[in-house]
C-alpha cells in the first residue's frame, strides 16, 4: 500500500525538491479500511491532507448520508488508524468550504498525539443556519503534521517586566 499512497500524494518524489530544510517527509504507519481513506494532499503546495467520512450506517432511506442540523454536533469516523513518529502530532482542522457554510471542527484544532492508536475521527458542529449533508467518502476535514515542542518549566520569583504588563483582552487596542 505504501507505493500506492506515495503515487497519489503530489508531495512525493515526482516533484522537484526545494532546498528549504522545512520541507520534510515523515513516515507515518497507517491501517486504512480502504485505500480511499488514506489521507491525500490535493495540490503540490497543500499544507494539509484531506480526511474523508467513513459512513458505515445507512440512513432511514438506505443511503450513506449524515444529516447535520443547525446546532448539532457529530463525530465522524475517517476510516483509519495511524502511528505517528514520536515527537510529532497531527492537527485536525476545518475545511474552508464547509466552514463557510457553518460546519466546523468543534474544538478548533483537534490534536492527535503520537501515542494514540485509536480510530481517527473528526468532531463537527453545524454553527450555521442550513442543514448540511455529508455523504460517504466526502472530504470533511484536513490534517497537518507538526513537530511537538515541550515546555521546560523554570520556577522563578519574578518575571521580566514588559510595556504591556498584565494587560489582557483588548489592552493593546481594538484595531
Amino acid at each position: 500500500m505504501a507505493k500506492a499512497v506515495q503515487r497519489e500524494n503530489p508531495s512525493c518524489d515526482d516533484r522537484p525538491q526545494p532546498s528549504f530544510s522545512f520541507m520534510k517527509r515523515i513516515p507515518v504507519k497507517i491501517k486504512a479500511d480502504d485505500p480511499d481513506f488514506v489521507p491525500k494532499y490535493k495540490s503540490r503546495g497543500a499544507a494539509c491532507c484531506d480526511l474523508v467520512a467513513n459512513l458505515t450506517e445507512p440512513d432511514a432511506t438506505g443511503n450513506y448520508v449524515l444529516t447535520i442540523n443547525p446546532g448539532m454536533t457529530v463525530v465522524v469516523d475517517c476510516g483509519f488508524t495511524m502511528q505517528l513518529v514520536p515527537g510529532y502530532e497531527a492537527q485536525v482542522r476545518s475545511r474552508s468550504g464547509l466552514a463557510r457554510r457553518g460546519l466546523i471542527v468543534t474544538n478548533g484544532v483537534g490534536t492527535i498525539d503520537d501515542d494514540y492508536r485509536g480510530r481517527v475521527t473528526v468532531i463537527l458542529t453545524n454553527v450555521g443556519k442550513e442543514i448540511i449533508q455529508i455523504k460517504h467518502k466526502d472530504r470533511i476535514g484536513q490534517m497537518a503534521l507538526k513537530p511537538v515542542w515541550y515546555f521546560v518549566w523554570e520556577d522563578v520569583d519574578d518575571l521580566d517586566p514588559t510595556e504591556r504588563g498584565s494587560g489582557g483582552f483588548g489592552s493593546t487596542g481594538e484595531q
